[in-house]
C-alpha cells in the first residue's frame, strides 16, 4: 500500500508529475544537522523504456541505474561526467520512469548552499549537477531512499505557484533519438535560476511566483 506521499508520484502522466513539482521546496539536512534547499524552478520528464532519452530505454537495467525502478518518490541519484545529479522516481515499482530536478532557487541557508559550491549569483544552482552540489551531496549514498523519510526530501504541502510554466524541449539529450526533441522541459517563465536562462528572459522583480 502506498502512502500519500508515494501517491502524488504516480497515478497520472510523468509530464503532468513534473510540471506540479515546480515551486515545491526541496530540503537537504546534511550529518552535522545543517539544511539547506530551495524551490524547484525547472524540471524534466523520463518515460521509462520507451523514451529514447531515458536511462531505461529499450529495457536497459543496470546495477547502476536500479533505483528507477523502485517506488515512487524513491530517490534516483546517479553520476555523469564526475558529477551528481537527482531524479525522483514516478510511477508504480517496476515502470522506470522519472522527473529529474534541473534548477532550484536557493531559499534555505543560502550562505551554506555558496560555501558548498564556491560560488554565488544565480549560477549556485541554476543547473541539475550545481543544486546537488550547492545543497551539499556529493556521493550516491541517498541512492533508492524514499524521499518520505530521506535526509533530501520535497515538501508537497509548501512552496509557491509559477505565474506561467514554460514548456521546451530537454537539454543534453541525443537530439537524434527519437524522443530527443520532445516537450518533456518545464520550468518557471522568467526564473532566473533556471538553467541556461539569458538576462533578458529573466524576470527579477518577483522571479515568476504569484502572489
Amino acid at each position: 500500500m502506498l502512502t500519500k506521499y508515494q501517491r502524488f508520484f504516480t497515478g497520472r502522466p510523468t509530464e503532468e508529475i513534473a510540471r506540479s513539482l515546480l515551486g515545491k521546496l526541496i530540503t537537504y539536512t546534511s550529518v552535522d544537522g545543517s539544511k539547506t534547499g530551495g524551490l524547484i524552478v525547472e524540471t524534466e520528464a523520463y518515460l521509462g523504456e520507451n523514451d529514447s532519452a531515458s536511462h531505461a530505454y529499450n529495457g536497459r537495467r543496470t546495477n547502476y541505474s536500479e533505483s528507477l525502478y523502485g517506488n515512487p518518490g524513491n530517490i534516483y541519484l546517479y553520476q555523469i561526467r564526475g558529477h551528481y545529479c537527482f531524479d525522483v522516481v514516478v510511477q508504480d515499482a517496476e515502470e522506470p520512469q522519472g522527473v529529474l530536478i534541473r534548477g532550484l532557487e536557493p531559499t534555505v541557508n543560502q550562505k551554506q548552499m555558496t560555501i558548498n559550491r564556491g560560488m554565488s549569483g544565480f549560477n549556485l544552482s541554476n543547473g541539475p549537477a550545481k543544486l546537488v552540489q550547492a545543497l551539499g551531496i556529493h556521493s550516491r549514498e541517498l541512492d533508492g531512499h524514499p524521499l518520505e523519510t530521506s535526509p533530501l526530501t520535497i515538501d508537497l504541502t509548501a512552496g509557491r505557484k509559477p505565474r506561467k510554466i514554460t514548456t521546451t524541449s530537454r537539454i543534453g539529450v541525443n537530439l537524434k533519438g527519437k524522443d530527443g526533441r520532445k516537450p518533456y522541459r518545464f520550468y518557471v517563465k522568467g526564473n532566473p535560476y533556471v538553467s541556461g536562462l539569458r538576462k533578458r528572459e529573466m524576470n527579477l522583480e518577483d522571479y515568476g511566483w504569484e502572489g
